[in-house]
């Protein structure tokens, strides 16, 4: 076991006013199992990079360990899979590849097929076997999740749970409780090491948060008191100085130096209480640093003319002379919360995708009810570009509500000016769910829209989703987020 070392780092993109890290400093061990979280774009990949040296950075990172990056970057995916394996580690005994296929339940002929021919859930487990092949590196996982079904997600957790020696990046919250034994978390003002799991670090959090505010009303009323004890004092102390000089009473002199004695003492006082609240103060500026404000979301859910929206019976779903999906009957209903569930590959988009009215070949009777308005949330998003602005303008959205929305999700309004293109993989996501939340719809379907989203940001959803209880079907293998927020399970 040997530590990696941070000191004093600090870092800003060029051209940009705004530190990312600045003289940040900790310390971890490379057998530890670390779950790496914070809010999107508050530099979780940019760190990663930092530690593989790809930009230049102030301060410095000591280790004895090399680091290796997931995901790969793949040149050419036409090629066969074992031919990708060989490029990443040439000479790599296949009685190694073939014992962590067998933990991650990776069947040996995917090795003979076109790399790009597998699916996304595939193609992420293919990786963590050649990931975990690499001998005497310390592992950086980024998001390996975003493409993996749920029962994907368990496998890989199980997976990890066995091994050591990496920092992983996830939001799904069930995932990181199954594999990580320390918590490294980017605050909003530092950087914490934390030793436990992602629940006993939210928990941990929960307490310091309710004793952070606590203590802050406590001692904004102690400075209130203080202060207003310390303007009474100096007051008396004024009209008693002011005595000192007054005309003779009943024939006798005033005692200036007693007066004056008094005087003093009463302004001492006054500064000791000036004194105490200036103490009071520093205490509170040191507090609630940390503290995640979120603000409430709201959703324009329409009402139908009738109880049931939309009905499929006996649909089957085609691509060419291949069928996608079969035998699919259910109905949604005014407040159903439906989540559309099956492993990668068994049709859920297509599905979502047919009920928006999309030209997909299918057989099988679907109804969908006249006149429904449908918001629809997709799972890619990386066709963002442009400014906000024109892409409010050509969604036809309001757009001081849609970035009043994004800045509840917590984009910067710093953001705001630049391209979209280069906002973060979770950034991207929120513009399309705010785009959804501007819309007034009856029924809300959006696919997978937790992919890349920070865990503060999902449990704000689940709050909107379960006050105002509006109708929607959506994919999500956040096995959290569906047990909180559905109604009905679907499975294909």
């Amino acid at each position: 076991m040997s530590q990696i070392k941070i000191t004093n780092l600090t870092f800003s993109y060029e051209g940009s006013y705004e530190d990312i890290f600045e003289n940040v400093s900790f310390q971890i061990d490379t057998d530890w199992k670390l779950g790496f979280i914070g809010r999107n774009g508050r530099g979780k990949t940019t760190f990663l990079n930092l530690l593989l040296e790809r930009y230049p950075f102030q301060g410095t990172i000591t280790r004895s360990v090399n680091f290796s990056y997931f995901p790969f970057s793949i040149k050419d995916a036409s090629m066969l899979t074992q031919d990708v394996i060989a490029e990443i580690v040439p000479d790599q005994p296949q009685w190694e590849l073939a014992r962590e296929f067998a933990l991650l339940k990776v069947d040996d002929c995917v090795l003979y097929r076109p790399f790009d021919t597998l699916s996304n859930g595939e193609q992420t487990k293919v990786l963590l076997a050649v990931l975990f092949c690499k001998k005497n590196n310390f592992l950086l996982i980024d998001e390996p999740t975003n493409h993996l079904d749920a029962h994907g997600r368990e496998l890989v957790s199980q997976y990890l749970n066995c091994k050591k020696g990496f920092i992983l990046v996830s939001h799904d919250r069930n995932f990181l409780d199954g594999c990580v034994d320390h918590i490294l978390s980017i605050n909003k003002a530092n950087i914490e090491v934390v030793k436990g799991n992602f629940s006993s670090w939210l928990a941990n959090k929960e307490l310091q948060d309710s004793f952070e505010l606590a203590e802050n009303d406590k001692l904004k009323k102690e400075v209130g008191r203080l202060e207003k004890a310390a303007k009474e004092k100096a007051v008396w102390s004024d009209k008693v100085e002011k005595t000192k000089y007054a005309t003779r009473n009943s024939g006798l002199r005033p005692d200036r130096g007693y007066i004056g004695h008094q005087s003093a003492k009463m302004m001492k006082r006054s500064k000791g209480i000036e004194n105490r609240k200036l103490s009071a103060a520093a205490q509170k500026s040191k507090l609630l640093k940390n503290i995640e404000r979120t603000e409430t979301l709201k959703i324009n859910q329409l009402a139908f003319y009738k109880s049931e929206l939309v009905s499929l019976k006996n649909v089957a779903v085609f691509y060419g002379a291949h069928t996608v999906c079969q035998d699919i009957s259910f109905a949604i209903e005014a407040g159903d919360r439906i989540c559309l569930s099956g492993n990668n590959g068994s049709g859920k988009s297509s599905v979502l995708k047919l009920i928006c009215g999309e030209r997909i070949p299918y057989r099988g009777d679907l109804s969908v009810g006249s006149g429904l308005k449908i918001s629809y949330v997709s799972q890619n998003a990386s066709f963002l570009k442009g400014n906000l602005s024109d892409f409010a303008r050509m969604s036809e959205l309001d757009e001081s509500l849609f970035k009043a929305i994004l800045h509840k999700l917590d984009v910067s309004k710093e953001q705001f000016s630049k391209d979209m293109s280069d906002f973060s993989g979770g950034q991207k996501k929120k513009i399309l769910i705010a785009k959804s939340l501007c819309e007034k719809a009856h029924l809300y379907i959006w696919d997978e829209p937790l992919n890349y989203i920070d865990v503060i940001s999902r449990m704000q959803i689940e709050e909107l989703l379960l006050e105002f209880r509006p109708t929607i079907l959506f994919v999500e293998h956040d096995n959290l987020f569906c047990e909180k927020i559905a109604t009905k399970i679907i499975c294909l």
